[in-house]
């Protein structure tokens, strides 16, 4: 197996308070890693100190082959990133969104041109390639979102808690372009609040209070806690009740 994000006592501290407490794990080329914890838990300190955004206070961390704490730049080039918050400009067009993402990227007018065509064909946007942004569905929208992250072909892709507020028809679409972006290479390093979701990784991490408590297969961590279900081993040691 092949790590992507090679992690080593990763710790964030803000005056006194230690947001992300020693962390290590590691996860492999075209692994979908579910990144789990209750809100407050450090797991948003974390993406950001792996994505080039914070500087770590102490421990290291690599993605891609590049160092968190001196490559930042080399790192955000070889990553790509979908936040919770919708992230296009709804002001532009499908068409003017992707051409502008492939330039923020860097990629060539030709490259651009190929990988637009690549993304309208593949989401059936012909007729509606020069709409709004703000016109099209949520759903549309996410999916659009994650094309776009993937546009410039990063190794890995972090996505932050991207199928909040879409119904779950869509949820299990944008599952199905998770898996295939796997399938090709991708390494996926996503948070979500639905424990369903949960199911559908490689593995799971769950933090809590700036630790990592639990990390293995979904599988494994159900024996483990001798429950049935993701959504209980989280119940479990968000509430502070388990005993493993």
């Amino acid at each position: 197996m092949e790590p992507v994000v090679k992690v080593e006592n990763l710790s964030k501290k803000f005056g006194e308070f230690i947001a992300t407490n020693a962390i290590s794990f590691e996860v492999n080329k075209g692994e979908i890693f579910g990144f789990l914890g209750a809100n407050g838990a450090g797991k948003t300190t974390a993406m950001r100190m792996l994505s080039g955004l914070l500087t770590p206070s102490s421990g290291q961390a690599f993605v891609a082959g590049f160092d968190v704490a001196t490559q930042a730049e080399l790192v955000k080039k070889n990553i790509g990133y979908m936040s919770q918050k919708f992230s296009l400009y709804e002001d532009l067009t499908i068409q003017e969104n992707i051409e502008f993402y492939g330039g923020i990227y860097g990629l060539s007018r030709q490259e651009i041109k190929d990988r637009s065509k690549g993304i309208v064909d593949k989401f059936q946007l012909a007729s509606v390639k020069n709409k709004l942004v703000k016109t099209i569905p949520l759903g549309w929208k996410q999916k659009l979102a994650f094309a776009l992250a993937l546009i410039h072909k990063p190794k890995v892709v972090f996505l932050d808690e991207p199928t909040g507020g879409v119904d779950p028809i869509t949820r299990r679409q944008f599952w199905d372009l998770i898996y295939e972006a796997a399938n090709d290479g991708v390494t996926i390093f996503i948070t979500t609040h639905y424990m369903d979701e949960a199911e559908y990784c490689d593995r799971v991490s769950i933090m809590v209070d700036g630790l990592i408590k639990a990390l293995g297969t979904p599988s494994e961590l159900k024996k483990s806690f001798d429950v049935d279900s993701m959504d209980a081993v989280f119940q479990l040691l968000a509430r502070g009740t388990a005993n493993k």
